[in-house]
């Protein structure tokens, strides 16, 4: 009986606690609390967010366009050079210049033929069975200015506009730092198969009252008078170019009217090809020396012989 009343007192206590703890809420794990507050929030804020829920859904937040910059074609890179090189004259950009001409650049001495006496002393062949020295050091300024270092210049600033505008050029010398090559070997140079024309780029060295540039051809026929008569209108285009832009006056002691025909050029008498020898100034006078010293003022000089020479290919 004792049992059994222990049994029943048992049995009433194990059906309370059961009865308490299924009335106790079970406890929410941090996953289900987050799912259940982000739906609450979401539901809480679909009546009055409607509309602009819809909105947001059709127009997207703009996305950012790359900058122009990014997107454009990069231009054309250029070869480089050591100096600024403007463009010729809109005249001289009108010209239609046929596709691969050659042109030979013969930018007059070298800067290290004063140290090599010997070597530009030797006589070399100059044309009509005339011999004459290798080569010379050119003039200079009286500042000290040299003409080898101008013609280098000049010649540097002249070879990338015709570049720009397809022309394939060819240097008689590579640096202004060398000895030579002799007056013969430049002129083998110019003689080439496919060149169209040799321009010889120099600076004068005459009393400093006189002052402006001339233009030297061949005063007999080397090759012929159809050569002779190429060789006279590359002058005239290069005369033309020089009196209009190069900041230059016609030569006021030498020449006529900025022509002076020579026979002792042995450029010249050598050439099998149009050939012409410019004299762009007088380095002793102070105003032609102004325009040589100058950066800009060789630019405007490269510029009227690059002009000069465009035109002449031009006529061709």
């Amino acid at each position: 009986m004792r049992a059994t009343l222990t049994t029943l007192i048992l049995a009433t206590t194990a059906g309370l606690a059961l009865a308490a703890c299924s009335a106790a809420p079970a406890p929410r794990s941090a996953t289900s609390t987050l799912a259940t507050e982000s739906t609450s929030s979401s539901a809480s804020s679909a009546s009055s967010a409607g509309s602009a829920s819809s909105a947001a859904t059709a127009k997207p937040k703009p996305t950012l366009k790359p900058s122009p910059t990014a997107s454009r074609t990069p231009a054309p890179t250029s070869a480089p050079r050591t100096t600024p090189t403007a463009l010729p004259s809109s005249s001289s950009r009108a010209v239609i210049v046929p596709a691969g001409r050659t042109i030979v650049l013969n930018p007059g001495h070298n800067g290290g033929n004063a140290a090599n006496a010997a070597a530009i002393n030797r006589q070399v062949p100059a044309g009509f069975g005339e011999y004459k020295a290798c080569d010379t050091t050119g003039t200079e300024t009286n500042a000290g200015y040299s003409e080898h270092a101008f013609n280098w210049d000049v010649s540097l600033r002249v070879k990338a506009i015709l570049q720009a505008r397809g022309v394939r050029v060819l240097m008689t010398r590579s640096s202004d730092g060398g000895v030579g090559p002799c007056v013969d070997e430049r002129a083998r140079i110019g003689n080439q198969a496919g060149v169209a024309a040799v321009i010889s780029i120099h600076a004068d060295g005459a009393p400093s009252a006189g002052h402006g540039f001339h233009v030297c051809e061949d005063s007999r026929q080397p090759n012929g008078p159809a050569i002779a008569a190429q060789s006279h209108a590359l002058t005239v285009a290069m005369h033309d170019a020089l009196l209009r832009s190069s900041g230059l006056t016609t030569s006021t002691y030498l020449g006529n009217n900025g022509y002076y025909p020579r026979s002792d050029l042995a450029g010249l008498n050598l050439a099998t090809v149009p050939a012409t020898f410019l004299e762009i100034g007088n380095m002793r006078n102070a105003s032609d020396a102004a325009e040589q010293t100058s950066p800009d003022g060789r630019q405007r000089i490269a510029n009227a012989v690059a002009t000069g020479i465009l035109s002449w290919l031009g006529q061709g």
